[in-house]
């Protein structure tokens, strides 16, 4: 087995491709005035690892960063760190037991207090504390400790071999906080440092002057940004709410606004709005996927809280196979791709859909077969025997509560996948949650996602980078959402299989791409096709909107979207 491979292959080779620099950057920091962003799902919180909601990553990667990115091509570039370590330059160690970072010399958090190696550390160690629950704990998946070398230096040291060590404190899902701001904010702790959580002292080129949660936030210039010149904005204004026909109106019709995010819209609605002339449609293609997401526990509120939605109760008619993927065979993934995303979406059996080497060929649920899902549910036992058009079993309905945020592709989904279900006799009630409370981090709330106090819920998510490692080992044994964690997990479904873990901790030695590729292909199919514990929808293409004056946009779909509003700036009329 060739350990380094993976080191010297792919990743390395693009670790000093360079970023992506714009044009108009000459001039004083702020010249250009204020710049507005719209994101219909208004962030919660600005502290990513206490929310997984893309909304709250995002706009938290305006203030804080990470060691390094990836670019708008996947390859991984510096940013608070000095370059990309590697077996090569010594970075990376020939055993692939470690990885040492060093920090570029002179910089700053916003208060002008230097940034040391200790700030590094404490991160890692305040994600990985036991008694809280980190939203990105995937990202610290086998990490041992993060030593100390010097004041701009850390060794991050793994349990075993590590072929992709470019996971902790890399890229927008885990950037670098302050330690002498969160000190007191560590485990349990964590979600009660309000201060901090709305307001953190970062190195990104703004700084959070107001925040109002679910609603606005503002910001301005970083002073003691690195890079002069940068940013163009003097002030940022980072509007949450509404929908994503208003946000688009608001970019590409009234001007109103500069950039809006995801405009998850019918295309020619999209069409429609582009001939306002104010603004632009961009889209690429990453590993976007919107799925239904199937509950292995019971969401009954019939249960005690704190046993409710955990693995103390399994599902009662979930848990079973047969039932997950008739559902599966029920849906026409076609249909939906043309009824809410046209040439933006693919309909896709996988959680990984790109890059090609992680792309399974599972392709048998592309074909809807609905009598082929009323065969399988007369299998398990589930019967219409009192002929109301409702199957049941054991005196029990089968019933199922299914969520989503709301949004009117997302609703059409909704009106669409009930019918299905309906047809081969399953009942169906529809919730619909506002997208700033469903994605949210607040653990008293039991409407967001991460509770699931329902049956089947339907979001998209992706994941950093072109290595689907940390984002396959979400779903590990005991990674999920519970009372013990604040209901932070990444681990949704409450999913636990031995197969998976140890292909996983494979995945995690192995360093051969080809090798990589395969396994990566089996725990795709582990958790889609041969479990259906996730049922895959549309491969979507990231869509958002710039007005046609703002310059130095480029759509990234590796990272967070935002990863180089450094660089944006107002073109001259």
């Amino acid at each position: 087995m060739k350990l380094r491979t993976l080191l010297m292959g792919a990743v390395a080779s693009a670790a000093f491709a360079p970023m992506a620099l714009a044009d108009g950057h000459e001039g004083e920091r702020g010249r250009d005035g204020e710049v507005k962003i719209i994101y219909w799902q208004a962030a919660s919180i600005l502290n990513p690892y206490l929310s997984s909601g893309t909304k709250d990553i995002e706009a938290s990667s305006l203030i804080i960063e990470p060691l390094a990115r990836f670019d708008e091509t996947g390859a991984l570039v510096p940013y608070l760190a000095a370059d990309i370590p590697t077996v090569e330059n010594g970075g990376v160690s020939e055993d692939l037991k470690s990885v040492t970072w060093k920090l570029k010399e002179g910089l700053v958090w916003s208060d002008g207090s230097p940034v040391t190696s200790a700030d590094l550390k404490f991160t890692a160690d305040y994600c990985m504390h036991p008694e809280g629950g980190c939203a990105q704990a995937a990202k610290f998946d086998g990490v041992k400790d993060v030593e100390i070398v010097d004041d701009l230096t850390v060794t991050v040291h793994f349990t075993e071999a590590k072929p992709n060590p470019y996971n902790p404190l890399v890229g927008g899902q885990s950037p670098i906080i302050q330690a002498a701001q969160f000190a007191e904010c560590t485990g349990a702790k964590a979600p009660e440092c309000t201060e901090a959580n709305f307001g953190p002292i970062g190195t990104g080129p703004f700084v959070v002057s107001d925040f109002r949660p679910n609603d606005v936030i503002t910001m301005v210039a970083n002073e003691n940004y690195r890079e002069e010149g940068k940013p163009a904005f003097a002030s940022l204004t980072f509007k949450g709410g509404g929908d994503a026909t208003a946000a688009g109106r608001a970019v590409m019709e009234t001007g109103e606004f500069d950039y809006a995010w995801n405009m998850q819209l019918a295309p020619d609605v999209l069409a429609k709005m582009a001939e306002g002339g104010k603004g632009t449609p961009i889209s690429a293609f990453g590993t976007l996927v919107e799925r239904l997401e199937m509950n292995l526990t019971d969401p009954s509120p019939d249960l005690p809280e704190g046993e409710r939605g955990t693995v103390m109760h399994p599902h009662p008619f979930l848990s079973d196979f047969k039932v997950r993927k008739a559902l599966s065979m029920a849906i026409d993934r076609e249909l939906l791709v043309e009824v809410g995303y046209g040439q933006a979406g693919r309909p896709t059996c996988n959680l990984v859909p790109a890059p090609a080497l992680y792309a399974s060929d599972n392709t048998e649920c592309l074909t809807q077969d609905l009598e082929g899902a009323k065969a399988l549910l007369d299998e398990a036992g589930w019967t219409d025997s009192d002929g109301d058009g409702v199957r049941d079993k054991d005196g029990k309905k089968l019933a199922i509560l299914y969520q989503t945020s709301t949004n009117a592709v997302r609703q059409d989904f909704q009106a669409l996948i009930k019918d299905w279900w309906n047809q081969i006799g399953v009942e169906v009630e529809l919730r619909n949650i506002d997208a700033s409370v469903f994605f949210g981090g607040d653990p008293g709330s039991t409407d967001t996602f991460q509770r699931f106090y329902a049956d089947v819920e339907m979001y998209a998510n992706n994941f950093d980078g072109t290595d689907p490692q940390t984002y396959l080992s979400m779903y590990r044994c005991g990674n999920e959402p519970k009372p013990s964690s604040q209901w932070q997990g990444e681990n949704i479904n409450r999913f636990c299989n031995e197969e998976y873990d140890a292909l996983l901790d494979e995945l995690s030695r192995t360093g051969e791409l080809e090798k990589r590729g395969e396994l990566g292909k089996k725990l795709n199919d582990l958790i889609t096709k041969d479990t259906m514990t996730i049922v895959p929808l549309v491969d979507r293409g990231r869509v958002s909107a710039a007005s046609n004056t703002l310059g130095g946009v480029v759509l990234n779909t590796w990272d967070s979207e935002l990863w180089n509003v450094a660089d944006w700036y107002r073109i001259k009329e």
